[in-house]
């Protein structure tokens, strides 16, 4: 695990220091590789690359980068976790091999196989491969996008890097807002692939190359598609054996992925929310290695309705686990909070961001590597959301008095709603939020297309209320699906959405900045691309059956822990964010969402803006993230705009 950033420069004159200038833009990353930094220089092309390095495999200086093989160099950031595999392959072809490190595998993986090389890797990267013959630059990011990788291109400057904070310290990088990518974060809490906060500058997808040539050409290639998984996957169901056999073949399968990522030389521990994938995980494990083998870290919060780490306990205790736990108060948070924009720096509005931070802080303090059960939900129909939207959707459908409901609530407006709802007693108020969700439960119910629907229940700020902050327009989906995807189910059209969009944008980038940030190196073992092959290829009814999400992994949980002390509604990993900010922490909006300090920046109408604070502070009926969506958007502005 490691950070790597490098630039090409196709100007002939080059009017700074290349090695100063690609030196200070890797050292912006040291918190992700403090224990070791590398550069690669070729003045002639205007090519830098720059490496820093967590140790995790092969600890001694032979696994040092960049690291070159003739013609090629790279600078390499993840893990091949069957990398010792395709070694004894590559052995047999004849290469030799001078390290014991997964990057020098890669490597020469790549002489041999040229981009075929990815398919046979198991794991999460995201690499930069020089080729000093054919002068190209080659990136690859993993199937899933466990690792980021940032580009930008403008004025014959091609820059890369695994965070965004690199490429400030360039003097050629031109930082302009995308204010599309602006909007797209406010209606969704991130900004998915291709976008970035910034102008000319893009995430790669997952599951691609991109490749610039000796003249500046640039070509993306996909080599791993998910749309083709889930259609291949569908059309295999009919030929998938019972449930019985296909929850041998599961369970062997995650027990293989899990095993594969707890090879380090360093020691490995794991995130143990007490949910049904974090337990399954350390269940399989510690039925494979034994409890006392596994480290396994919990935090909890003091509010006790957001609260699961009593739960995570009581599974540490039945597995016999090593098991730490800490507590988050507004205290905690507010500690954190300032810390956000340096961590993450383009705006993410998950708040689960800070537990995660003080998780991985906390895990560092045992442990080097620690395993993540991010990608079940996404996987294997965990979100309770797409239970309640797949089950309401088939409601309204076949209740023709409910297509009534929606075109008389048409001629009601939110404001009306609300002055009904705010006189009802107090114990049926149920939502502080309750405007919002009139407005979105319309707009719901209008929308033909089922995806849109789920598109848009997922949203925070609707087109409207941009608008009254004075942003445009912006498309209404993040992506169009292909012709033969429209014919999947609901329930699987809302899981590859979010395989493709949520989960690489948003849980990926929280994990994966918040461990770095401390050099904790996180590790996703239910995203093995072997997984969600054969998640796509299981029928749905065993992935949510009679009212059961997650069917098929409980099903395999239950053979190892007591049904009781994981049979639960699934929380998630929610945060008190509206109880924080309308007590102790008040003063953190009051500062940073000023009216005169919205109005001297530009970006917001600064009257939507108090408006929607006054309302919020005064129970009038706003969601709590879009305050918390605004409020992270100012502190990244801060930082890195003014």
């Amino acid at each position: 695990m490691c950070r790597i950033c490098g630039f090409r420069d196709f100007h002939e004159n080059i009017s700074y220091d290349l090695k100063a200038v690609s030196e200070k833009m890797r050292d912006t990353m040291t918190h992700g590789g403090p224990d070791d930094a590398g550069a690669y220089y070729c003045a002639a092309a205007g090519v830098a690359l720059g490496h820093r390095r967590l140790s995790i495999i092969d600890l001694s200086p032979l696994g040092h980068q960049p690291m070159t093989d003739g013609n090629y160099s790279i600078v390499f950031n993840g893990e091949i976790y069957n990398y010792a595999e395709i070694k004894d392959e590559l052995v047999k072809k004849g290469h030799k091999f001078a390290s014991s490190s997964d990057t020098e595998v890669a490597l020469k993986a790549w002489r041999e196989w040229g981009m075929a090389a990815v398919d046979r890797f198991r794991g999460m990267w995201a690499f930069a491969l020089w080729d000093e013959t054919q002068k190209t630059l080659t990136l690859s990011r993993d199937r899933l996008g466990v690792k980021p990788l940032y580009w930008y291109h403008k004025d014959g400057l091609f820059m890369f890097s695994s965070e965004l904070k690199a490429f400030h310290a360039h003097p050629a990088f031109d930082k302009k807002l995308d204010y599309n990518a602006l909007s797209l974060y406010l209606q969704h809490g991130y900004i998915a692939s291709p976008l970035s906060i910034f102008e000319n500058t893009h995430k790669l997808e997952p599951g691609h190359f991109l490749k610039i040539d000796a003249r500046g050409n640039i070509k993306k290639t996909e080599y791993w598609s998910a749309e083709k998984v889930f259609a291949e996957g569908i059309a295999a169901r009919r030929r998938r054996a019972g449930e019985e056999a296909a929850a041998e073949e599961l369970e062997a399968l995650l027990l293989e992925s899990f095993k594969l990522r707890m090879v380090s030389d360093v020691p490995v521990g794991m995130f143990l929310s007490g949910g049904v994938d974090s337990s399954l995980l350390t269940a399989l494990l510690a039925k494979d290695m034994g409890g006392s083998q596994l480290k396994t870290f919990t935090i909890g919060f003091k509010e006790k309705e957001y609260d699961e780490a009593g739960w995570a306990g009581k599974v540490a205790a039945h597995l016999g686990t090593e098991h730490t736990e800490l507590y988050c108060g507004p205290s905690d948070a507010f500690d954190i909070i300032s810390k956000l924009p340096q961590i993450y720096d383009e705006p993410l509005g998950d708040a689960s961001a800070v537990p995660t931070y003080l998780v991985s802080k906390l895990a560092r303090t045992r442990v080097k590597v620690s395993l993540s059960a991010d990608g079940g939900d996404e996987q294997f129909c965990g979100y309770s959301r797409y239970s309640m939207i797949n089950e309401r959707v088939a409601k309204f459908a076949s209740n023709p008095f409910l297509g009534l409901v929606s075109g008389a609530l048409e001629y009601v407006s939110a404001e009306t709603a609300y002055s009904v709802y705010e006189k009802l007693p107090r114990p049926l108020q149920r939502w502080n939020n309750f405007y919002d969700k009139f407005t979105k439960l319309k707009k719901v119910l209008k929308t033909k297309n089922k995806i849109a629907q789920y598109d848009l229940a997922n949203k925070y700020f609707l087109e409207e209320d941009l608008a009254r902050l004075g942003l445009s327009k912006v498309e209404s989906q993040l992506f169009k699906f292909d012709r033969g995807l429209e014919k999947m189910s609901l329930l699987d059209q809302m899981m590859y959405f979010d395989i493709k969009t949520y989960l690489p944008d948003d849980i990926l980038v929280k994990v994966d900045r918040a461990a770095m940030s401390v050099a904790l190196e996180g590790r996703d073992p239910f995203l093995d691309h072997k997984i969600t092959e054969f998640a796509a290829g299981l029928p749905t009814d065993l992935k949510y059956k009679n009212g059961v999400s997650k069917y098929i992994l409980k099903k395999i949980l239950y053979r190892h822990i007591p049904r009781e002390l994981v049979d639960r509604p699934k929380q998630g990993f929610g945060v008190p964010v509206y109880e924080w900010f309308k007590d102790e922490l008040k003063g953190c909006y009051g500062e940073h969402l000023a009216f005169d300090k919205i109005k001297r920046e530009g970006v917001f109408d600064a009257h939507e803006v108090s408006r929607l604070l006054d309302d919020y502070m005064n129970d009038r009926g706003v969601n709590a993230y879009k305050l918390w969506f605004l409020f992270v958007f100012e502190l990244w502005y801060e930082k890195y705009m003014l």
